[in-house]
C-alpha cells in the first residue's frame, strides 16, 4: 500500500476505542476514596486474611537495602491474575484510569532485605532462617523472602498468609501527587507464608537448579521456551536467576529494562546475517496519548527511538514549555551503555521491533518516532510502549521508495518539524530541508 493512501485510512476502530476523553478524567480520586470498604473486610487486626498474590515488587530507595513486597489485590482475590502487569493490559484495552485502579488496589505487604544477603526485618531471623541474622538470596527459600520467591517463580497466583507488623495506615485525603504517582496501601510485614502449593513450570525449575548458569543465559533460556519478558523480570526480580554467589535481588524497575535490554541483544544476534527488508515500511499505532509512528528501511541493522513530548504531558508539565526532543540511537553491533534520553522505552520499543524483524527473518534500519501527547495525563510503564509498537506490525503497513520519502509524509503528522527532527535524530540527520521546512513549530 502506498503511504499516501495508508496515510488517508480513516482511524480504524481499535484506535477509535483507544482515544483517550479530551476531558482527562480523575475517577481515581474516587476510587481511592471509596476502596477502604474493601480495604476493612480484607485485613483483619494485623493479618490479611484470604489472600492470593500475582506478583512481587522490589524497591530501588537505599540500594543495596531496599524494602520488598508481596502484592496482593484487596478484595478481589478471585481476580488477582488480573492485577499483575502483562500484554494482556493492551488487549483488554485498559485505560489511564483502569491501570491507576488496580495498582492502586496491591496491598504491598513490605519488609526491608539486602539485595545480596537478603537478611530481613523479622528480629533476628533471617530469609534462610538460620537464626543468625545473616543469610543468602540464593538459600532465601523460607521466611518473608522464600515465599515472595515462591510467589514470583509460580506461573498463577499463590494463595498466601501476611502477618502484619501494624495495621496500615491508610491516607483518603487524595491529591494530584496520589494521580500522578498511584500506589496501593503499604505495611510492614512480620511474617508471610503460603497457604498452597505454588505450581513451578519446568524451565523455571531448570534455572533455579543450574547455578552455573548466568543470568542472561538463563533470561534467554526462558524467553526461547515461551515465557515473556513480563514473566522473566519478575523471576530475575526476586533473584531467582544468576550464578549461584552473584544472586540478589534486583529492583522492579530495573529488572524491568534488564530483560527488556538482554532478550533484545539476543534478538539483535539473531538477525544479524539475515537479508534485509526489500521496501520503506511505515507503521503506526495509538494507545494512551502515545501515538507511534516506526519506519523500517532496507539495509543492516540500526535502530533510532526519538520522542516528542507535547507540553501538558505527563514528562513535559510546563504547557509553554513547547516540545520536548529525546533521541538514543545503536548501529549494527548495539551499545556500550546505557542511554541517556529515552530510559526504558528504548530497551523495550528496540525489542518489540526486534521480535517483528526476528518472526520475518530480516533486517533493517528502524526509527521508532514516539508522541507522548497532553492525553497521557498519568504515568502507565513502559510495557504499553512494548504493546504499542508490538501491536503496530499487526495490519498492512505503509510503502515508500524511499527513507526520506516516508519521514517527509509522515512530518505533518509530528508535532515538530522536519528541520528539527534532523537536528535530532541520527537518522534523519542526512534528509535535505527545504525553506518551508523551517517555518512555524506545529504544537
Amino acid at each position: 500500500m502506498r503511504l499516501d493512501e495508508y496515510l488517508d485510512l480513516e482511524v480504524n476502530e481499535r484506535a477509535r476505542r483507544r482515544q483517550l476523553a479530551e476531558e482527562k478524567s480523575y475517577d481515581i480520586l474516587d476510587h481511592l476514596e471509596t476502596f477502604q470498604d474493601r480495604f476493612e473486610e480484607t485485613v483483619s487486626g494485623d493479618a490479611v486474611v484470604g489472600s492470593v498474590s500475582p506478583s512481587v515488587f522490589v524497591g530501588r530507595t537505599n540500594y543495596p537495602r531496599v524494602s520488598t513486597g508481596i502484592l496482593s489485590p484487596v478484595g478481589r482475590e478471585e481476580e488477582a491474575a488480573r492485577f499483575e502487569t502483562s500484554a494482556e493490559w493492551y488487549d483488554e484495552d485498559i485505560s489511564i484510569e483502569g491501570v491507576f485502579q488496580r495498582r492502586t488496589s496491591l496491598l504491598n505487604s513490605t519488609n526491608r532485605v539486602d539485595v545480596t544477603e537478603g537478611a530481613t526485618g523479622f528480629g533476628n531471623r533471617t530469609a534462610a532462617g538460620d537464626g543468625d541474622g545473616c543469610g543468602s538470596v540464593y538459600d532465601a527459600w523460607d521466611g518473608f523472602l522464600g515465599t515472595q520467591r515462591e510467589v514470583a517463580i509460580a506461573d498463577r497466583p499463590v494463595g498466601v498468609e501476611i502477618g502484619l507488623e501494624d495495621r496500615p495506615d491508610l491516607d483518603f485525603d487524595v491529591n494530584d501527587a496520589d494521580v500522578s504517582t498511584p500506589t496501593g496501601p503499604r505495611a510492614p510485614a512480620d511474617s508471610a507464608d503460603l497457604t498452597e502449593n505454588p505450581h513451578v513450570p519446568r524451565p523455571v525449575q531448570k534455572t533455579l537448579e543450574d547455578d552455573d548458569w548466568r543470568a542472561t543465559g538463563a533470561m534467554n533460556y526462558l524467553y526461547r521456551r515461551g515465557f515473556d519478558v513480563y514473566e522473566i523480570n519478575t523471576i530475575l526480580s526476586a533473584g531467582a536467576l544468576g550464578e549461584r554467589e552473584n544472586r540478589r535481588l534486583v529492583p522492579t524497575r530495573w529488572s524491568i529494562t534488564a530483560v527488556d535490554d538482554t532478550v533484545g541483544q539476543f534478538l539483535r544476534g539473531t538477525i544479524r546475517n539475515t537479508q534485509s527488508i526489500d521496501t520503506v515500511e511505515v507503521h503506526r499505532n495509538d494507545y494512551l496519548g502515545n501515538a507511534f509512528w516506526i519506519v523500517l528501511a532496507p539495509g543492516n541493522w540500526e535502530f533510532e527511538l526519538v520522542e516528542m513530548k507535547a507540553p501538558g504531558s505527563i514528562w513535559n508539565p510546563d504547557p509553554e514549555a513547547g516540545v520536548w526532543l529525546a533521541a538514543d540511537a545503536e548501529g549494527r553491533d548495539g551499545r556500550t551503555g546505557y542511554v541517556e534520553e529515552t530510559a526504558g522505552a528504548y530497551y523495550a520499543a528496540r525489542l518489540a521491533v526486534l521480535e517483528h524483524l526476528q518472526d520475518r527473518n530480516r533486517q533493517a534500519k528502524a526509527l521508532v518516532l514516539r508522541h507522548v501527547s497532553d492525553d497521557y495525563w498519568g504515568p502507565v510503564g513502559v510495557w504499553q510502549v512494548r504493546e504499542t509498537v508490538r501491536n503496530a506490525f499487526d495490519d498492512e503497513p505503509g510503502e515508500t521508495e524511499t527513507f526520506g520519502e516516508a519521514i517527509r509524509e509522515i512530518t505533518p503528522h509530528l508535532p515538530v518539524s522536519l528541520a528539527d527532527l534532523r537536528r535530532k535524530s541520527r537518522l534523519c540527520a542526512g534528509l535535505q530541508t527545504s525553506l518551508a521546512d523551517f517555518g512555524s513549530q506545529r504544537s
